[in-house]
């Protein structure tokens, strides 16, 4: 019988197998498949855990999260804010890009994947994992919140010093199951066009995240992912 954690890496399963054996992760597992079923989801099943199986969880590093995949055809591919070559820039990752340009001077660039980023440690996660095409947020409440809620605890309490990069306001909701004396976190609205002028543009979170690393004698991350 197919389940959604077939998708996940060995060593996630291993760290949330109590919360995949139980009745939350059982009831939104049936509720997604039953959506992919039915209608066009985002991103590919195969797809929805890619953020997690490029790394074990010892390795993540920072985490930038967002809020839900992208809804548009062809986008969203399991990295939150990241697209595969060659789709159009969302509005969301150009700004992204734009913030990127001024905080550490690397050009902007018409290249979307930000698998460069995920391949160091850094966990390029959404509060919830899928999407119906065209209807943003739609799998809200479905299980997914707490499901990213059991990462995020884990990470905060297995991992030594994570920068948390928590954009929007529901990334931000979860900053209370984040140890904050163990863990340093960077907050701003999210970069999307609604809200990227109330404070994402200016918050440096490229520079604020790699200080912090090097601070905790951690490699800084690469953040130009042109040359991918």
């Amino acid at each position: 019988m197919e389940s959604l954690s077939q998708y996940l890496s060995p060593s996630w399963q291993q760290l949330l197998a109590d919360f995949l054996e139980g009745d939350t992760f059982k009831k939104l597992d049936a509720i997604v498949l039953t959506a992919y079923d039915m209608k066009t989801v985002y991103p590919p099943k195969q797809q929805v855990f890619a953020a997690l199986n490029y790394m074990k969880p010892e390795d993540v590093k920072v985490v930038i999260l967002g809020q839900d995949p992208y809804h548009g055809e062809g986008q969203a591919n399991g990295l939150s804010f990241s697209v595969q070559p060659g789709v159009k820039l969302p509005p969301s990752l150009q700004n992204i890009f734009k913030e990127r340009a001024h905080d550490i001077h690397i050009n902007p660039s018409s290249n979307g994947d930000l698998s460069s980023w995920a391949e160091q440690g850094v966990l390029l996660l959404n509060t919830v994992l899928t999407v119906t095409a065209h209807e943003a947020n739609s799998h809200r409440n479905w299980g997914w919140e707490q499901f990213t809620d059991e990462i995020l605890k884990k990470i905060s309490k297995n991992n030594e010093h994570i920068v948390f990069i928590l954009w929007g306001k529901a990334a931000q909701n979860k900053q209370k199951i984040i140890d904050t004396n163990r863990h340093t976190i960077i907050c701003a609205p999210h970069p999307s066009p609604l809200s990227a002028y109330r404070g994402f543009f200016d918050s440096a979170p490229f520079s604020k995240a790699n200080e912090a690393l090097i601070a905790h004698h951690q490699e800084p991350i690469d953040w130009d992912n042109n040359h991918k």
